[in-house]
């Protein structure tokens, strides 16, 4: 549901106005809003401090931000935009923490050590991954020679070549030996072995000395040499014990990185943490004190709190500052629903699909929030397109992963709770028609169809489809009618379209003969009836919305 909302007034002694907006911040619950110009009033200004050191605050906020990021430090409460006069959403503030610490110069120049850090390690991680990428193209290939290549190693007078040929080409392979022989004029070792990936193998070893012919002749037939990467030696079977050991040590290398990363998460993440929240109340604290209008002896502010909580806040400002505050309601008529911010409120189980809400443009206040019916509609249509219980326990069975390994204010662990949902209904469909892994279930447990098979049943599937959408556009008719209750003309022309519908229904069972064939002619003559009475409440609009529908 969408909460009602409150505007409220708080006046108050001018030399109270920053006590005033802590208390505000650590109510956490009012939207500042600008109030409109009146005379006598002026737009105070934010805290010469905190102006001239905005630009720092918001380089600080990067770096502890970035840092965060890069060490995977968790946010124990996501902090509040600045308060600012937008009337389409709801930020409540966070109030600074008590271990932040007021030496901005300090907190600046830790924040930034610590991002630079974070970035040497991930430095050092990417560097380590992607050696790893490289040298892990060469392992099959020294795995497959390694015992020959440990020979090749203690004889200098040998060099060792590596190349790579299709599967098909080992016929090539059988004439190689005697080919470089007669080219080179010395003896030839020619080994090939069959890789993993379907490929073949094939080592060479020359004499040392002939070493520029043998490259020119691999270059003659077109043969690529797998080529030595730099920093392990000259020749393959020099480089070889070392590209292997170098792969043995890079696990242990990647996980020195983490465990370091997460030791400098562990020490500095509380820091952070405070040194963010305190960035963010001062930026706050600066954008609330613009918003606030005063006199020479007086302030006043102005927002928006849902109406539940004007109660709560008139007590936290008198139990704060005492009785020279005033905290007041302005009357209905002082503002306009298009003013007010949409904050939704559900019921934990449907609280998940607000992310789906969240992605759509809000509904305009005073109309009516569509979480409960997308948390009502989306996994049973979800449902009913799968089908299926053997997915439905898979998938349920990620979600449950999922659930247990996110943190708790994860859009993740958000997913998650939608997809449960999903699956329940998924199971629930597929015991309905009779599905488990399609026709395994049949074919193994016996199981039977409840409602129909919907392998066999095409018009029995279709009629449920399009009755399923015939009554999801019928109550979207109705809601709109709901919410343009204040419109009368408005909600007379969806009800007269939510009547043509349920008309255009019933001239389709009689023409189906489901109802009696003769009703199809008065039924057809009242929908027709009805285009011009569209026409009548809401002009040449609502006929081509009805026909959309």
């Amino acid at each position: 549901m969408i909460l009602p909302m409150a505007r409220v007034r708080i006046i108050g002694p001018r030399d109270r106005l920053p006590s005033a907006l802590e208390v505000l911040q650590d109510f956490g619950r009012m939207q500042l809003d600008r109030i409109p110009s009146a005379e006598g009033l002026e737009a105070t200004s934010p805290d010469a401090d905190v102006a001239r050191h905005q630009r720092p605050l918001r380089r600080m906020i990067d770096d502890t931000e970035t840092a965060m990021s890069l060490l995977g430090i968790s946010e124990v409460s996501a902090p509040a935009a600045a308060v600012a006069a937008s009337s389409s959403t709801f930020a409540p503030s966070v109030a600074s923490p008590s271990s932040a610490a007021t030496d901005l110069p300090r907190q600046a120049r830790f924040a930034r050590h610590i991002r630079r850090q974070a970035e040497a390690l991930r430095s050092r991680r990417q560097a380590l991954d992607e050696e790893r990428t490289l040298l892990a193209r060469y392992h099959d290939f020294l795995k497959a020679f390694e015992g020959l290549l440990a020979e090749l190693g203690s004889a200098k007078h040998l060099r060792a070549y590596g190349v790579t040929l299709p599967g098909h080409e080992r016929g090539r392979v059988d004439t190689l030996a005697d080919t470089l022989s007669t080219e080179l004029g010395v003896e030839v070792i020619v080994t090939s072995r069959l890789l993993p990936s379907g490929d073949l193998a094939v080592l060479i070893a020359v004499p040392a000395e002939a070493r520029a012919r043998m490259e020119r002749g691999l270059a003659a037939a077109r043969i690529a040499e797998v080529p030595v990467p730099s920093g392990f030696g000259e020749s393959l079977n020099e480089a070889a014990p070392r590209i292997l050991a170098r792969l043995a040590e890079i696990p242990s290398a990647i996980d020195a990185v983490d465990s370091e990363r997460r030791t400098l998460a562990s020490s500095v993440g509380d820091e952070l943490r405070a040194i963010r929240f305190g960035a963010y109340d001062r930026l706050t604290t600066a954008a609330a004190s613009a918003l606030a209008s005063a006199t020479r002896h007086a302030f006043a502010i102005e927002g928006w709190v849902p109406r539940a909580d004007v109660s709560s806040l008139r007590k936290s400002i008198e139990r704060a500052l005492g009785s020279s505050m005033v905290v007041e309601e302005l009357a209905r008529e002082d503002w306009h629903a298009t003013e007010a911010p949409v904050v939704l409120s559900n019921p934990r189980l449907f609280r998940p699909f607000e992310m789906i809400t969240s992605q759509l443009p809000l509904p305009a206040y005073g109309s009516i929030d569509p979480t409960p019916f997308i948390a009502i509609g989306f996994p049973l249509f979800f449902g009913m397109i799968l089908g299926d219980v053997g997915y439905g326990a898979v998938l349920g069975a990620i979600a449950g992963l999922i659930l247990w390994r996110a943190s708790k204010e994860s859009r993740w662990r958000t997913a998650a709770e939608m997809a449960l949902g999903c699956a329940l209904f998924s199971i629930v469909f597929g015991l309905l028609f009779g599905e488990l892994f399609g026709a395994l279930g049949r074919r193994w447990f016996g199981l039977r169809p409840i409602l129909f098979d919907r392998e066999t049943a095409i018009i029995a599937a279709v009629v449920a489809a399009v009755g399923l959408g015939v009554a999801h556009t019928a109550l979207g008719l109705l809601l709109g009618m709901i919410e343009s209750r204040h419109k009368p003309r408005a909600a007379a022309s969806r009800a007269v379209q939510l009547g043509m519908l349920a008309l255009i229904v019933l001239a389709v069972l009689s023409m189906v003969q489901v109802l009696p064939a003769r009703l199809f002619g008065p039924l057809a003559i009242v929908v027709f009836v009805g285009f011009p009475v569209l026409v009548a409440l809401e002009g040449i609009v609502a006929p081509i919305e009805f026909f959309s529908t």
